[in-house]
C-alpha cells in the first residue's frame, strides 16, 4: 500500500510544476491512503518525551518531494515556523490544532497577522503549506499523542527553514534534519 502510494506521489509531483494543483493531487490520494486501512510501522509512531519528531519515511532520489511521518507527544508544539515549499498533512492519530499566521513580507519588527486556527482529527487532510501561504505553529490536543503523515515538495530535513517571533516577527532560521527511529 505504501509503495503504491509512493508511486503515485511521484507521478503526480513529475506531473506538473504547479504547486496548487499538486498539493489538490497529492491530499485527495492521503485522503485516500488514509482511509483505505494504511498502517504505519511501531517505531514511526513512537514520540519523544522532549519534542516532537519527524521520521523519514521516503525521500525522492532528486530530493523533489519526500514523506514523513511527524509525532508529537501530549501538549506539544512546534515554534511558529514556515517549510519554504509546498505541503499536504494527514491526521494519521490523535488531533493536531494549526494557528496560522499571514506569511510576513519582509517587514521585521511587527508582529505576525493570526490568519485562523483549525483542529484536524484522524483522517483529515489539510494542504498545510504552500510558498506564498506558509506560516503556522502546530499542537498535539488530546489524550494521545498525535501523528500525522506529512509530504513535502523537497527533502524538508534538509530545507533551510524560518522560525518566527510571533510577537516581533523576527526570523531565525533552522534546517530540522531527521530523527532516527528507535526501532
Amino acid at each position: 500500500m505504501l509503495q503504491t502510494f509512493i508511486d503515485d506521489i511521484g507521478l503526480v509531483v513529475g506531473s506538473s510544476d504547479d504547486q496548487h494543483e499538486i498539493t489538490k493531487r497529492v491530499a485527495q490520494r492521503l485522503s485516500a491512503l488514509l482511509a483505505g486501512g494504511f498502517r504505519l510501522p511501531p517505531e514511526f509512531v513512537r514520540p519523544s518525551p522532549d519534542r516532537h519528531v519527524t521520521y523519514r519515511l521516503y525521500v525522492a532520489p532528486d530530493d523533489r518531494w519526500c514523506l514523513a511521518s511527524v509525532v508529537w507527544n501530549v501538549g506539544q508544539r512546534t515554534p511558529v515556523h514556515g517549510h519554504e515549499t509546498w505541503g499536504v498533512v494527514g491526521i494519521y492519530a490523535g488531533a493536531e490544532r494549526e494557528i496560522r499566521y499571514l506569511k510576513p513580507v519582509a517587514a521585521v519588527g511587527r508582529a505576525l497577522t493570526p490568519a485562523g486556527e483549525h483542529v484536524w482529527e484522524r483522517g483529515q487532510v489539510t494542504v498545510c503549506c504552500t510558498t506564498d501561504d506558509d506560516v503556522h505553529a502546530v499542537a498535539a490536543v488530546g489524550k494521545e499523542p498525535t501523528v500525522g503523515i506529512h509530504v513535502y515538495g523537497g527533502n524538508i530535513g534538509t530545507v533551510n527553514r524560518p522560525s518566527y517571533d510571533p510577537a516581533t516577527g523576527a526570523v531565525q532560521w533552522f534546517v530540522s534534519g531527521w530523527d532516527a527511529t528507535a526501532a
